[in-house]
């Protein structure tokens, strides 16, 4: 009797996902681990940290993904160690798995930069945790405000790339929108949105139309835009710029930059810019052929954006290399097919621009973002109950535009 190859899968974003669903196919036994029972869907952890969506919107049970498949398993575990030379995963329970493949999709971390005080005082948005964490904070702040216990609620955003552009534009959107019903003890001006970045626009990977775009909604919205500043430290009630200006803030949002966790440096796999794994274009490890990474914590020889598009097709570019190893077949370098980018700034308020050079802002571009997000989704509950929540936060009641679910 032939054995079957035994693949662990150690994440349960895109990549890892993508991975797992194309090794399923094959006849392989795949392990999935996650140190969460669930997959998130990132791109919109955003309208969770605002309170436009539950947590379980964008969540779904790895082991109800697993299930389609018989020779798909999964474990809660968070990993600690590679042990390449001995083809062994070992986790923070103290358990292990041996594999004969192994994918690494395990993601990144939120990057502090070294700036002072940005650990203690910010709170990032790279995982469900995180967003949860600032959508309470925010209620807080604003109740306490309400209340007389707190004199202000000013929100500074770090980082203008898509993931601050969508928290900016949102917070502005429930600050003029919402708060004056849901909070009519609240005056203006103990309210605002701030948007801090280090470039003289937002949104650098678009072109300038859609950066000048995105900039004119966003100060149509409200947000006060501080273009081409860079943050020297991160207070627990201000934000502080190297020019010395001092911005209010009693919640700071960091939405700048990501790099590998710390314990990629123990495995013993090299590691090139921001700590990622350094590989071949068959986006496998050089000297262990069998270990295969996707997704940010990848450093193939053409650096890709993290997004969730090359996310995907590096897991199912893995899912097939690994197949056509285990046939011995040779493996064929990774090429990304670049879809376009994206993003929203708020209602009726998106940029898309695609591979061709094509650029379209405002209401088309925002339906195809709403359309495009929803059919990624994992679950035809989530993609219905996204769907309701966009609707309802959008074209429903002002008093009704936030979610109380945890």
């Amino acid at each position: 009797m032939v054995q079957r190859a035994r693949v662990v899968v150690v994440g349960a974003g895109f990549a890892g996902l993508a991975a797992t669903k194309e090794l399923a196919r094959t006849g392989a036994l795949v392990t999935l681990v996650d140190r969460n029972p669930y997959a998130t869907f990132q791109p919109l952890l955003y309208q969770v940290a605002t309170a436009g969506m539950g947590a379980s919107d964008v969540s779904y049970p790895i082991r109800a993904f697993a299930a389609r498949w018989p020779n798909v398993r999964t474990r809660r575990a968070g990993l600690s160690k590679v042990s390449a030379g001995e083809r062994r995963v070992e986790f923070e329970d103290g358990s292990g798995l041996d594999y004969d493949y192994l994918v690494l999709a395990t993601g990144v971390t939120t990057n502090w930069l070294g700036v002072d005080g940005a650990r203690e005082n910010a709170l990032p948005i790279y995982s469900l945790g995180d967003a949860a964490a600032v959508r309470d904070r925010l209620g807080q702040r604003l109740e306490d405000t309400a209340l007389g216990r707190r004199q202000s609620t000013h929100v500074v955003v770090v980082g203008g790339g898509a993931t601050g552009v969508e928290m900016a534009g949102t917070l502005a959107e429930l600050r003029r929108r919402t708060l004056p019903l849901t909070h009519p003890e609240i005056t203006p001006g103990q309210t605002s949105v701030t948007l801090v970045e280090r470039f003289d626009h937002v949104l650098a990977p678009y072109k300038p139309r859609l950066r000048n775009a995105a900039a004119k909604a966003l100060r149509k919205r409200g947000v006060e835009l501080r273009l081409g500043s860079t943050v020297a430290a991160v207070e627990p009630d201000a934000v502080v710029l190297a020019d010395g200006t001092r911005l209010p803030s009693d919640l700071t949002v960091w939405a700048l930059g990501v790099t590998a966790p710390t314990q990629v440096a123990d495995w013993g796999l090299p590691q090139g810019m921001g700590g990622r794994i350094t590989l071949t274009a068959a986006l496998n490890v050089p000297e262990h052929p069998e270990i295969f990474v996707a997704g940010d914590l990848s450093g193939p020889p053409a650096p890709l954006p993290q997004l969730a598009q090359p996310a995907i097709q590096m897991g199912e570019h893995v899912g097939r290399q690994i197949a056509a190893a285990m046939r011995g077949r040779p493996l064929r370098p990774f090429s990304y097919q670049d879809p376009g980018i994206m993003a929203t700034v708020g209602k009726a308020q998106a940029v898309l621009q695609l591979p061709n050079g094509l650029t379209v802002h405002g209401l088309p571009a925002w339906l195809v973002w709403i359309f495009i997000h929803v059919a990624y989704l994992l679950g035809g509950r989530n993609r219905a109950s996204v769907l309701l929540n966009f609707f309802w936060r959008y074209a429903g009641p002002r008093r009704s535009a936030t979610s109380v679910s945890q």
